[in-house]
């Protein structure tokens, strides 16, 4: 029959679920009777219907919680959910459930047989595979550090000495073995104990730290996983003064099987009062069996040896991360070097480029160099993405773009020529908006091909601005391979100045989230100043003031050129 199994005051007691319903409160005819003050009257009702069990809070208080989550309707129970009713916490048990489970399968976080293997030092973990049973007359935690108002004194100075222990260590494959070390200090009758911490990936306990204290017996740590799979639940320590005939443990084969004479498991919570993983001792001195104020005792130290690990995983992190940050800083200094260090110069014309990065690196991308017969060819990108993957494409198509054009010196080929050597190994979701245009000084007139960007802005030297023909616009470079690009061609008089700019522009927010918006792009292009560098600058300078301090989430390139005013 299912049951739902109650702590109060550090002790479990298991109450069977009749058909029908069952009112859970405080008052003492309550088929489920809890004597805590932050328990209502009547707080809720089991119903048990064919089988299922509903939980309903009716009114309560403080609330009815099940798996963290305050009830605002009734729901159906599962095995092993959490309840909490006010600050008394609950198990729901369904033998038919457990039953169900296959060998090993436990709570979540639970240790697989599989993972168990050879320490460093030679010692093993025997972890116990039988079905799991009931545990009850558990002790009770409370937060992190237990109930430090319970044997202070005892506490403090286990907490001083675990601590001037780890003081300097932030190696985490060192200050493990030292908690042990300094636990068996603390704890003189301790023989065998262990330390299994969560892996991050899978989910499961790992072995990471074991001792014994005599090295000539067997060095296995045995646990049993009916224990485990209880403090991982209910985050709690569980004490055995003498397993083997504990009736405590009477349900669970599996512990009297371990011939443990004294033993002790307790969580490692972290900040967040998630379980980092477990901490195991045990004696097999028959005249040192472990006392509920060792368990208190230990609770305290196994929060601090917790912070103490978090601490050092914080230290490894910021490590790590220091050295992700210099590696980006190379990454963005060579990035920065792929871009021209000066641009072309030509009587009578002025050219401008900016870029500014929305991370370390980024994905925008623009060149500028001289060809033959007074041609200058600008070359400006936007590759799909930020950061590093957009940073490794945005060198890729640089690269091809200077091979293709040492020797395609016309427009429409050489952006053929550059879509399809980047279709021929393109990354699948990575394409990169282009405009490549070739600026005649000589002729003046510029031609320009544009894959899947925005469409230039010219401005004429009347103040009216009109863009590029956007029916001339193809598919991004890197997506269709062999598509025909078309080119257009215009003349350029003087004072006429041409604007290319990538998204991150159109795109730039203020802190209320309104966007900086292509028309007025187009609005200060037209009142802006009538030279290419200084349009560039201050359009720039208008997008940072729109910002207003937002920090950018794209990155942002400009690039300005045209003929000066006044010259024939």
């Amino acid at each position: 029959m299912a049951a739902i199994v109650v702590i109060v005051s550090g002790k479990a007691q298991s109450f069977e679920l009749r058909a029908g319903a069952n009112q859970i409160g405080r008052h003492p005819d309550s088929e489920i009777a809890i004597p805590e003050l932050s328990v209502s009257g009547k707080h809720a009702v089991i119903h048990n219907e064919a089988g299922q069990c509903f939980l309903e809070d009716v009114g309560s208080r403080n609330g009815t919680f099940v798996n963290q989550q305050r009830l605002s309707e009734r729901v159906l129970l599962k095995h092993n959910d959490t309840i909490q009713f006010g600050d008394a916490h609950a198990r729901f048990d369904d033998p038919a459930a457990r039953a169900a489970q296959p060998a090993g399968s436990g709570a979540a976080g639970s240790l697989s047989a599989a993972r168990v293997g050879p320490q460093p030092g030679g010692s093993r973990l025997s972890l116990d595979d039988s079905p799991l049973a009931t545990i009850t007359g558990q002790i009770g935690a409370e937060g992190r550090f237990g109930a430090l108002a319970t044997n202070p004194e005892a506490k403090l100075k286990a907490v001083l000495e675990i601590s001037n222990s780890l003081a300097g260590t932030v190696d985490l494959d060192a200050i493990l073995p030292k908690i042990l070390d300094t636990l068996f200090r603390v704890f003189r009758y301790a023989d065998r104990g262990s330390i299994l911490l969560k892996d991050d990936a899978s989910g499961e306990l790992v072995p990471r730290a074991m001792r014994h204290r005599r090295e000539s017996q067997d060095t296995t740590v045995r646990l049993s996983r009916t224990v485990l799979n209880k403090v991982l639940a209910e985050k709690t320590g569980i004490l055995s003064a003498d397993a083997a005939a504990d009736q405590q443990f009477s349900t669970s084969q599996s512990i009297a099987d371990l011939n443990i004479r004294s033993m002790m498991c307790v969580p490692l919570l972290g900040l967040q009062g998630d379980v980092l993983g477990i901490l195991n001792i045990d004696s097999q001195n028959p005249l040192g069996q472990f006392t509920p104020d060792d368990l208190e005792v230990l609770m305290a130290v196994a929060g601090q040896a917790a912070l103490s690990y978090e601490t050092a995983r914080l230290v490894d992190v910021y490590v790590e991360k220091q050295k992700q940050d210099n590696e980006l800083e190379i990454a963005r200094s060579v990035q920065h070097a792929l871009l021209p260090t000066r641009l072309p110069k030509a009587d009578g014309y002025e050219f401008f480029a900016s870029y500014d990065s929305a991370q370390a690196v980024g994905g925008d991308y623009y060149d500028c160099f001289l060809l033959p017969e007074g041609k200058i060819c600008l070359s400006f990108g936007d590759v799909a993405g930020k950061g590093v993957p957009g940073a490794l494409i945005m060198s890729r198509i640089s690269s091809c773009v200077q091979s293709t054009i040492r020797h395609v010196h016309d427009v429409v080929a050489a952006i053929n020529a550059i879509n399809d050597h980047m279709c021929a190994s393109a990354v699948e979701g990575r394409f990169v908006t282009y405009v490549l245009c070739f600026v005649d000084t000589q002729n003046h007139q510029v031609t320009l091909a544009n894959a899947g960007h925005i469409s230039p802005a010219i401005r004429h030297a009347d103040g009216t601005v009109e863009r590029f023909n956007e029916d001339l616009v193809g598919p991004p470079i890197g997506v269709v391979d062999g598509y025909p690009y078309e080119a257009e061609t215009r003349p350029l008089a003087p004072g006429d100045l041409v604007v290319i700019t990538t998204d991150g522009v159109d795109e730039a927010m203020d802190p209320q989230g309104n966007l900086y918006g292509s028309e007025r792009v187009v609005e200060f292009v037209r009142q802006g100043p009538a030279k290419a560098d200084e349009l560039g600058r201050a359009l720039l300078a208008d997008v940072r003031r729109h910002a207003n301090g937002r920090a950018q989430n794209d990155d942002i390139t400009i690039m300005t050129f045209g003929r000066n005013p006044n010259q024939a």
